[in-house]
């Protein structure tokens, strides 16, 4: 999960330019799958892509997944265990380890 300074930093970052006036939990979404998209062109043609292409662009994923979550009021922790708890229900160890398999299947 992101340190307090990170936090603090991409605040401070869109604070300095007035940009949460075009943060609306709409725009946010549309960002995170735009960058999704660009980061997953860095692997459309090779499987060795520019190592530093994809952190710029798995950067801006997290970013906005941050600013997301920020606009929303929730806890990034939070959300992620609770997630965690659902998928290892889903999908435990004993039936689900090595395997590729959708949890219907297992």
């Amino acid at each position: 999960m992101p340190t307090e300074r990170t936090l603090h930093a991409l605040a401070d970052f869109v604070a300095e330019r007035d940009w949460n006036q075009f943060h609306s939990p709409e725009n946010l979404a549309k960002s995170i799958s735009i960058e999704a998209g660009e980061l997953l062109e860095c692997f459309q043609w090779t499987s060795n892509p520019d190592q530093r292409r994809v952190e710029e662009e798995l950067a801006d994923v997290v970013t906005y997944c941050i600013h997301l979550a920020n606009k929303l009021g929730v806890d990034l922790d939070e959300i992620v265990q609770s997630k965690l708890e659902k998928s290892a229900a889903k999908y435990p160890v004993e039936l689900a380890k090595g395997r590729m398999t959708k949890y219907t299947d297992l």
